[in-house]
């Protein structure tokens, strides 16, 4: 794509663990300020595990003067603590939330008062109105745990009818899973916008992993292609950029409102798939 594009992007971070973790993850906020996102979003651990370094790391980007969407997860959770983690997000003056189902930690039994995002998002309604904007997951390839696509499409109905205002996916590799997405989305009456999730690849072994665990499906041939690189990775950078770029270019192509980074606390993959879009500082 060209210069002068203009689509809101945004940037996901997981909450640092340490104080030398935090100071890296700022320093790659600033990077990637510089492309002027709509806002980033930090992750919510299983059962609110990292509810405290979530609150931390959204505080600090607030304070950068960037605007900021914590990751809220309903499972584990009381009414009376997420009414709580809410009201303190809208004191800071934060107004988009991103509002999930979540895990339970291994070993713990107990599912908490809320236990679908479609209660969370109505949840969040009737405690706080139009306060918040918010946005909820969506997955063009199904989620892992659906009995069969209808009914997943179904729960993703359930979350726009009690509230939702915009979904980001999981991430994908495959753009035709998005498109056949969006036309079975809009066939039920469904027009919030949905915004695909990419994820850059810096360790395909890693990422390999991940997406077998989350159901996220890699072509074969790029599986086939990363794999013959072996431990050469500026070749698995290379190959990667060239297929996120391709694949950035089409899903914009096909009308998506914006797209979301899965940065893994790193900036130079999103930023080189940014400036080949031709966003942000070139530099």
């Amino acid at each position: 794509m060209g210069k002068g594009k203009s689509f809101p992007i945004s940037f996901e971070f997981f909450p640092p663990a340490t104080p030398a973790g935090a100071e890296k993850l700022m320093l790659v906020h600033a990077e990637l300020a510089r492309i002027k996102p709509a806002f980033f979003s930090v992750t919510f651990g299983a059962g609110g595990s990292t509810r405290d370094r979530t609150l931390d790391a959204i505080l600090s980007i607030k304070q950068a003067g960037s605007e900021a969407a914590p990751h809220l997860s309903c499972i584990g959770a009381t009414r009376a603590g997420l009414h709580t983690m809410l009201e303190r997000y809208r004191e800071l003056g934060v107004r988009r939330i991103v509002a999930l189902r979540g895990d339970l930690p291994s070993g713990v039994g107990d599912p908490g008062e809320l236990h679908h995002a479609s209660e969370l998002v109505a949840f969040i309604r009737e405690s706080f109105g139009r306060q918040f904007l918010i946005e909820v997951a969506a997955y063009p390839e199904y989620h892992p745990e659906a009995r069969s696509p209808d009914q997943d499409l179904d729960y993703f109905r359930l979350k726009v009818e009690a509230g939702a205002d915009a979904a980001i996916t999981q991430y994908f590799f495959n753009a035709d899973a998005y498109e056949h997405f969006l036309e079975q989305t809009r066939a039920r009456g469904i027009g919030i916008p949905i915004v695909p999730g990419v994820m850059p690849i810096a360790n395909f072994a890693k990422i390999a992993r991940f997406s077998d665990a989350c159901g996220a499906e890699i072509p074969r041939w790029i599986r086939l292609k990363m794999e013959s690189f072996g431990d050469d990775q500026e070749s698995v950078r290379a190959f990667g950029l060239d297929v996120l770029s391709g694949l950035c270019e089409r899903l914009l192509r096909l009308g998506a409102p914006g797209l979301h980074f899965y940065t893994l606390n790193q900036a130079g993959l999103s930023r080189e798939i940014c400036r080949r879009l031709g966003l942000g500082d070139p530099r």
